[in-house]
């Protein structure tokens, strides 16, 4: 078989860009080193290559390594250093869900849709406290609402069904589309919002804890009010050194944990072995965020809060990772998210998008696309 000619450090940087091992790219390729050295390979070896370290297979015909960068703004926070490169599991998460966003912007354009009012309706110079308040209303949430809720899952439910309800697409993935062996890691991302008047697009990394993902996306709620994008990654419970994050923290923190209930809960956590385990059951927030809000509010001195922080860490790196599991088609609810999946399974049906289209916007296909249309109560 022909060989291939590709330039060594094309070999090398498709390596580094996966995060893979040289060691790992041996076992699956005895012949690696010599290629990252100038040695030819079979086109069926190239294939796989870049199937292993999810690399677009023209990038290794290039005359040099291409410079990737974030669509959207990096609101990420690395202490002591710069955000390292954006792996390829989250540039192609991103591309897949701007993708979705323009074909559902232009569905809802041709469908009469009006602009969605509240993206974009409050500036900087607003108190995030009242736009606490007014997400809530949009979304017709009372301020107690996550405490009606028996478990953090049923209010993380409720609360993506009211802002779907609203007009926003909610998607939850800890994985690339529904490749399992593709990850998503929380230490780079915890979610990105891809602001938008008609087409708001909010992104949980669901690899996060179901508590965790709660805060992410009341803050991405407030990314859309104020109508900016961004990706974020809450090292130590603390957004970038950013107006727009510092707001968006703070409206969050309002949305979910309001400051006259946390008060008026204080001294009844306090007399419990576990304040912020009390606090978190209470709001359906992580414990973090509710010790967060607690420091924020002067409840807390910032040398509590990290004792508990670190030793909070330590006792999540010790638990066992749980298994994801699930019934498929209902897990894709969230990982395609309802609204997107009821409007292009609606096109297809009245002969407005082809079903080749259709699969490669949800990842679906065949005869799983057409369950799944079954799943919302379509019939094809």
């Amino acid at each position: 078989m022909a060989k291939v000619a590709v330039k060594a450090d094309l070999i090398s940087w498709a390596r580094e860009r996966s995060g893979l091992s040289t060691s790992a790219l041996v076992k699956r390729f005895p012949k690696f080193r010599e290629w990252e050295r100038g040695e030819a390979l079979t086109l069926r070896q190239l294939e796989a290559l870049a199937k292993t370290t999810s690399t677009p297979l023209g990038y290794f015909f290039l005359p040099e390594p291409p410079e990737e960068k974030l669509t959207i703004p990096d609101y990420r926070t690395v202490p002591g250093a710069q955000a390292r490169r954006p792996s390829p599991n989250l540039l192609e998460t991103i591309q897949t869900m701007q993708q979705r966003q323009g074909w559902m912007r232009d569905f809802l354009i041709e469908q009469g849709q009006e602009p969605l009012a509240f993206v974009g309706s409050v500036t900087l110079r607003d108190d995030p406290d009242q736009v606490a308040s007014k997400i809530r209303s949009v979304l017709s949430l009372p301020n107690d609402w996550a405490r009606r809720e028996p478990t953090w899952t049923e209010a993380l439910r409720v609360l993506r069904e009211e802002a779907e309800d609203a007009g926003i697409l909610v998607v939850i993935n800890g994985i690339v589309g529904n490749s399992t062996r593709r990850k998503l890691d929380v230490n780079e991302f915890r979610g990105f919002v891809l602001a938008d008047e008609y087409a708001p697009l909010i992104f949980v990394n669901g690899a996060d804890a179901r508590a965790a993902q709660m805060f992410t996306l009341a803050h991405e709620l407030a990314h859309l009010w104020i109508g900016r994008g961004g990706i974020f990654n809450f090292e130590e419970m603390q957004p970038a050194n950013d107006e727009v994050e510092l707001f968006c923290n703070r409206a969050a923190a309002e949305f979910l944990v309001p400051a006259a209930e946390l008060r008026a809960s204080w001294a009844e956590a306090q007399g419990t072995d576990e304040p912020f385990q009390f606090l978190a059951r209470h709001f359906k927030v992580s414990p973090l965020v509710a010790a967060r809000r607690s420091l924020d509010l002067g409840l807390l001195a910032r040398s509590e809060f990290f004792e508990f922080y670190r030793k909070y860490q330590e006792d999540e790196r010790r638990q066992k990772p749980k298994s994801s599991g699930g019934d498929f088609y209902a897990t894709q609810g969230t990982r395609i998210g309802e609204r997107f999946g009821h409007a292009v399974i609606r096109a297809v049906k009245e002969g407005r998008l082809l079903y080749r289209d259709a699969y490669r916007l949800t990842g679906l296909h065949g005869k799983t696309f057409d369950r799944y249309a079954e799943f919302l109560g379509f019939r094809l």
